[in-house]
């Protein structure tokens, strides 16, 4: 297929995929509808190795180099930082309330 953006043309030859029919199917608004499964998987594009304005970085979303180890916490730390959490949340509510009320009778 020929196409042209901004004023340059290129050929563009979408990629093909092969599929087989399943039997799962029915109608919807008259038309006869089916499930297709691949015949073949997707192939996983390669990471890899760009630099722009001299910082790499990889076209995948993490890092690849440097990966983020996620530190292993327990049942009590997760319930410690859930009430932490909740508590900080309810000292910012009164905060702001505090706030308000202040700035209703001119302080």
């Amino acid at each position: 297929m020929k196409l042209t953006y901004r004023g340059v043309s290129y050929d563009y030859n979408p990629p093909v995929v092969e599929t087989t029919d399943g039997n799962i199917g029915g109608k919807y608004r008259g038309l006869d509808w089916r499930f297709r499964n691949l015949k073949k998987p997707f192939v996983i594009q390669p990471i890899v190795k760009l630099t722009y304005r001299g910082v790499p970085y990889n076209n995948v979303g993490v890092s690849q180099t440097h990966p983020v180890e996620q530190p292993v916490t327990s049942i009590q730390e997760k319930a410690r930082l859930s009430i932490f959490n909740q508590e900080k949340e309810t000292r910012k509510r009164h905060q702001n309330v505090l706030n308000r009320l202040s700035s209703d009778i001119g302080l």
